[in-house]
């Protein structure tokens, strides 16, 4: 009895400090720029792995110095409901499910049901992979960043985070690679060519679009049409 309260007792200390850590990067994060992720740890850890020098190529940038189709192009792309909702699209989750369902057996690629906030959670706290105990914390710290961070904020990581090409992470590494430009001066194809590689971008590039990003570029151009800029609500 005495070592299982002894062990009782460090589990509740372990869960405490790991609760009031968690909470502590959420609020630290809301004010300073995200130095690393670790996806860019892992991927420079793959790039060592085949024998090549790690690419990490990033660049903060401030969401207000950002051309303003870049975080419209990514809410077109990604997240259409990502100003109404509190980190969770329930509707899109369930079409993901029911579009999962109908092609498990036709070898096409799953979809995701993933809102931005929830790919933020992920990129910035997380490890990559598909598991409970992954989405269980996913759902967690996309609770925390929703509670503690504005929209604003939550974009402004994103486009500064996430994956867009080979050691090629954030909006302006990808303008500068594929543009030769800041993303301040991203005109509204530009921005939607982007953001049409999200799902994929060690695959697809916008130096390289098939027929099929073209599409969804046209897509999204149309949304970018229909949504009109965003007025953000700046905490």
């Amino acid at each position: 009895m005495l070592i299982l309260g002894f062990i009782w007792k460090w589990l509740k200390r372990i869960f405490f400090i790991a609760l009031l850590s968690s909470i502590l990067s959420v609020l630290l994060f809301k004010y300073v720029k995200v130095p690393i992720t670790p996806l860019m740890i892992g991927r420079s850890v793959e790039f060592i792995a085949n024998g090549q020098m790690p690419i990490l190529k990033k660049s903060w940038v401030k969401l207000d110095d950002m051309s303003r189709e870049m975080p419209l192009a990514a809410i077109c792309a990604e997240d259409g409901n990502f100003l109404n909702h509190n980190g969770f699209d329930f509707d899109a989750m369930k079409k993901a499910w029911e579009y999962n369902k109908r092609n498990k057996e036709k070898n096409k690629k799953l979809k995701g049901g993933s809102t931005i906030s929830q790919q933020v959670a992920k990129n910035v706290f997380l490890w990559q992979g598909r598991n409970y105990l992954r989405k269980a914390l996913e759902a967690y710290f996309t609770l925390l960043i929703e509670t503690f961070w504005s929209k604003h904020r939550i974009m402004e990581v994103y486009l500064n985070v996430i994956e867009m090409g080979d050691g090629i992470y954030g909006a302006e590494a990808a303008s500068q690679e594929y543009y030769k430009k800041s993303c301040k001066n991203l005109n509204r194809g530009e921005a939607a060519l982007i953001a049409a590689c999200f799902p994929n971008p060690r695959k697809f590039s916008p130096l390289t679009p098939n027929n099929k990003i073209y599409k969804k570029q046209q897509k999204i151009i149309h949304l970018m049409r229909m949504q009109g800029y965003i007025k953000w609500d700046i905490e």
